[in-house]
């Protein structure tokens, strides 16, 4: 269970909420334009665009959950089960292991369109990173300022879906997504007009009349029309801090408490983490689940020619401002 979105306001801010039972040692990872990215079937790459996301680092290298590279653009990696599918060695494509797309795409693309380009050349390969780390089924949310995709590899082959919506969930795919929001085409920001009794005076009895019907359980199909809402209903100010409080407040709708979502090993799904990350300056924002004070981590703050990783430690622990 994982919430993406994409969102210009004056700047553009791509994040996600990352939720499960449990996290992996994740921490925000910079990794500068000279670490040694070395892929599965692609060589040793030397020379690449900084990456700026959250990610576990195993043997030194940085598992990216996700992340916006220098440029601007900007992937994150969703749980897609039971949909996913990697594929054995092709030799008409680029062989790339899920786990090395995200720095992959973000090494060496800019744009989306460039992202888009080098995607069609690519296979994802069924490797995973070692033995006790299995591959994750996943699908990808792709974004920079302008514009949106979806990649999804299934078992039909790699899709890359324009997404204009900007937002991703879960299952089922992204096609699906779209076609069920018909369902939700009579609801509004605004208090209904009567067209129920003609004869008789109907007045609103509270504000937020418009959204019934709205879903409010913690399904990717419910978080992904509930999140489509929010964001293209949103209103925000023209200020840094009025931006990323916003952003977080839209993503703050699917954002899952412990004891909400029982899963079926008896442990329960929470919203680990959430991210807003400002891709035109460089600025990683989170909150975790114990901590819910906005922390943040600056790209361009680094010396960005080293090769050796910069890691952060999530920061977990609430601070509680007394007033009295």
């Amino acid at each position: 269970m994982c919430t993406a979105i994409s969102f210009r306001m004056g700047e553009h801010y791509f994040g996600r909420t990352l939720d499960l039972d449990k996290g992996f040692g994740e921490q925000v990872v910079i990794t500068p334009r000279c670490f040694p990215f070395l892929f599965r079937k692609m060589g040793r790459t030397d020379k690449h665009f900084a990456i700026i996301g959250m990610a576990a680092v195993v043997e030194g290298y940085p598992l990216y959950y996700e992340g916006t590279n220098e440029a601007g653009l900007s992937v994150a990696g969703l749980n897609f089960p039971g949909n996913a599918c990697y594929f054995p060695f092709c030799e008409e494509k680029d062989n790339v292991t899920p786990y090395e797309l995200i720095p992959w795409l973000l090494g060496q693309c800019k744009t989306v369109p460039q992202a888009e380009a080098l995607l069609r050349k690519t296979s994802l390969l069924d490797e995973s990173f070692r033995a006790d780390y299995p591959l994750t089924p996943l699908h990808w949310l792709v974004s920079d300022r302008v514009g949106s995709i979806v990649v999804e590899s299934t078992k039909d082959g790699l899709f890359i879906y324009d997404n204009p919506l900007g937002v991703m969930t879960n299952n089922p795919p992204f096609t699906e997504q779209v076609s069920a929001l018909s369902r939700y085409a009579n609801l509004s920001c605004e208090n209904p007009t009567n067209s129920f009794l003609e004869k008789f005076s109907i007045r609103p009895y509270s504000n937020g009349l418009g959204a019934i019907g709205l879903p409010g359980d913690w399904s990717s199909s419910s978080r992904f029309a509930r999140t489509v809402f929010a964001k293209e209903h949103s209103v925000c100010g023209d200020s840094e801090a009025e931006c990323v409080s916003q952003f977080f407040h839209v993503m703050g709708s699917v954002q899952v408490s412990r004891g909400a979502v029982r899963m079926d090993n008896g442990n329960f799904d929470m919203s680990l983490y959430t991210s807003c990350c400002n891709t035109d300056k460089g600025i990683y924002y989170y909150k975790t689940y114990e901590n819910q004070s906005i922390s943040a981590v600056r790209l361009f703050a680094e010396n960005l020619d080293r090769e050796k990783l910069k890691t952060f430690p999530l920061q977990n622990e609430l601070s509680i401002t007394y007033q009295n």
